[in-house]
């Protein structure tokens, strides 16, 4: 999975560089973002411009790093949803559980 990691300020920066989120890659960004917790870093923010699709299996992935972020007193929040993965959050009910920022920069003002 092509992903990179930056520290930005109290948050880390998770962005996806693929089209899709789907059962071939999903597993990755979950093994991803448990290191990120087992490091200490229980503020991230996982940037999804670049994806156009999403499956139940990215889904998961995510529910489960916003598990483990509200467990370790920390917080999951998505950036950049396209309108098609945006419309798969909504039909799941999954936009009242995350929050939804437009851009990085809005996401990361959310954390001052």
């Amino acid at each position: 999975m092509n992903l990179s990691i930056e520290q930005r300020g109290s948050a880390v920066l998770l962005a996806v560089h693929e089209e899709r989120l789907d059962a071939h890659n999903s597993s990755e960004l979950k093994a991803q973002m448990l290191k990120l917790f087992e490091e200490g870093k229980n503020n991230l923010i996982v940037d999804l411009q670049a994806v156009r699709f999403v499956d139940s299996s990215g889904l998961g992935a995510l529910v489960s790093g916003f598990k483990n972020a509200s467990s370790r007193n920390g917080s999951l929040k998505l950036s950049g949803l396209q309108l098609q993965v945006k419309s798969m959050f909504e039909l799941t009910r999954l936009h009242r559980v995350f929050e939804i920022f437009s851009d990085v920069d809005e996401a990361l003002a959310s954390f001052s």
